[in-house]
This record gives C-alpha cells, structure tokens and sequence, in this order.
C-alpha cells in the first residue's frame, strides 16, 4: 500500500498560489512554442520545477515573476537540447497529413482563438514574425505587462538589453504593419 506523503499547509498554500498563474503561463509557453502539446509540456515541467524548489522562494516576493523565469529557463534549456538533437522529416508525409479534413492545418490552439478575437490578422501576423528573442521581449512586456526589471530576471539578460529588444521589437512590428496590405488607410488617417 503506498501512502502519500502529506504536504506542510505552507506548501499547500504556495501550490494554489501558484496554480492561479497557470493559464497566463500556458499563453506565455504557447506563444514561446507554438505548439500546444509543447506548451503543455513546457508549463508541466515548470510547476513541477516550481513546487519542488518552492523552499527556494522567498515569500512576499513577486511568485509570477518567479514562476515565469523557470518556464523561460526551461524554455531554453530545452531550445539548446532540441538544437543538438538531428532532425528527419518526412516533408511529403507531413504535408499529405496537414492537408486531410480534421488535420493540424484545420486546428486551432487556445492562443489562436483567442487572438483571432482581440487582434487583427496583420497584427497576429507580424507578431508571429518577429524573430524570438524581440517577440518574446515584447510580448512578457505588452501583453503580459511585466517590469524591464522582471523581464531581464526571466531573460536572464541586463536591463538595457531588455529594454533595447523591445524597443526594436515594436519598431520591427511597426515596420511589418506599415507594409501589410490593409494598412493604406492607417497611414492614410494618420495624416490629417
């Protein structure tokens, strides 16, 4: 018979704490991946990562930032693995398979809902464009609306980077708007 070992009330109380984040960091990891099952996995192994190094949160300080930062690590720890790993595609197999009624093409993942309803298609695909380490950035300050300060944590990166790749990540963005085709009429209105 196993038993379960019983967690301190402390840990119980750090662990819903906790669980209250998971939604904005599944868009966070969706966003990182773009892939569901990988966004999955990837916020998985951070609330595993999270509860079993909660003794090394210092409490009253900010848990979300503190969440974020170990998916982000885990996030690249995983990008530097994956680059070593050789990869095989079958390119026809692959494309015969998007292409059947019911296939990935046809699905949509949470984040696309979800940003097909609150964001214009030009806005989604520049967005999606930008090179990762600009969107990223972007996206932990804009959307997610953290500090320079938390971000550079996350990124394990100094503050004036930070501050430098959101800054050519929205003119990057800005750039991509500007050239997309329904764009005419807001350069248009902003002239008057």
């Amino acid at each position: 018979m196993l038993r379960r070992r019983r967690q301190s009330p402390a840990s119980d109380a750090f662990s819903a704490d906790a669980l209250a984040f998971l939604e904005p960091l599944y868009r966070t990891a969706l966003r990182l991946t773009r892939n569901r099952a990988d966004a999955e996995d990837l916020v998985q192994d951070t609330f595993v990562k999270a509860l079993r190094f909660s003794d090394r949160f210092t409490p009253g300080t900010n848990l979300k930032a503190w969440l974020y930062t170990i998916l982000h690590n885990t996030w690249r720890n995983r990008r530097r693995g994956a680059a070593r790993d050789a990869v095989d595609v079958d390119s026809a197999r692959v494309d015969a398979a998007a292409s059947l009624p019911g296939g990935p093409a046809e699905l949509d993942s949470p984040e696309q809902i979800l940003l097909r309803d609150t964001l214009d298609g030009d806005l989604q695909a520049a967005l999606d464009d930008l090179p990762d380490v600009f969107r990223e950035a972007v996206w932990l300050r804009d959307v997610e609306e953290f500090s320079y300060a938390e971000i550079a944590g996350m990124l394990d990166a100094p503050i004036g980077t930070v501050m430098s790749r959101i800054s050519r990540g929205r003119r990057l963005l800005f750039q991509r708007l500007q050239r997309a085709p329904g764009a005419a009429h807001v350069r248009s209105a902003g002239g008057r």
